[in-house]
């Protein structure tokens, strides 16, 4: 397992070398450095890439994310800084699962649970964000139908008497 782990950690280094730059693919699957560090759940080399303004939600040619790609490896570190950087969990991959679905599948409960509670979290915020625009545009509306309420009666003008 250490020789994966020390090929992987060459492999990153040679596409770094290369100038590969941090969005465009790096391989035929249309995989960047920073799917493989999240994939071998290098969370350092993953936060160094997302600090060089890596797309947290590009897909990849599997429609796969960074998210997808640290589930299917299990790794919670990877996982939460992809969470505390904004990544979406609610995108499927071609075969219509999310990275969820994938830490499940893989056996890491651990990181399922974790994702599923984020993802539970960010629904209530995005619904309670969507009824605080509502409630604005709403008072907004009231706002106008009552400015043309006034408008209507006409105003006075002021007496030079007064200025």
């Amino acid at each position: 397992m250490q020789l994966y782990a020390d090929t992987e950690v060459d492999v990153l280094s040679q596409l770094m070398e290369s100038g590969c730059a941090v969005n465009s693919p790096g391989d035929a699957l249309g995989q960047t450095p920073s799917y493989l560090a999240a994939c071998g759940g290098h969370a350092f080399f993953l936060l160094w890439q997302l600090q060089t303004g890596v797309d947290i939600n590009q897909q990849d040619l599997l429609g796969e994310t960074l998210a997808h790609k640290a589930a299917r490896s299990g790794s919670l570190e990877c996982l939460s800084l992809l969470v505390a950087r904004d990544a979406r969990l609610d995108v499927c991959n071609r075969d219509g699962h999310t990275a969820e679905d994938l830490a499940l599948s893989g056996g890491f409960l651990e990181c399922a649970k974790y994702l599923a509670v984020v993802k539970n979290t960010q629904d209530v915020f995005s619904r309670a964000r969507s009824s605080v625009q509502d409630l604005k545009e709403a008072t907004a509306g009231l706002k106008r139908a009552q400015s043309g309420l006034d408008g209507s009666r006409g105003k006075r003008r002021r007496s030079d008497a007064f200025i």
